[in-house]
């Protein structure tokens, strides 16, 4: 759960924007809204092996890319 604590200076548009910024990286937003709508079982092996393959892809052009530049 994300918790914001306003100090006395800061300004209400400040917190609200760091509110938003821990939320976006703990994910509650992209949760809440799969979860919004059922997913069957199989659609989301789907989903989780499609950002898996990603995720191998990326790295592996990471280590392509790096080695090229030298």
């Amino acid at each position: 759960m994300a918790k914001v604590m306003i100090s006395g200076d800061e300004t209400v548009r400040e917190a609200l924007r760091r509110f938003k910024k821990i939320c976006d990286k703990e994910g509650i937003i992209n949760q809440s809204k799969r979860n919004a709508y059922y997913e069957k079982p199989s659609e989301r092996r789907r989903r989780e092996e499609s950002r898996r393959v990603k995720n191998i892809k990326r790295a592996q052009y990471k280590v392509v890319g790096t080695s090229r530049m030298i």
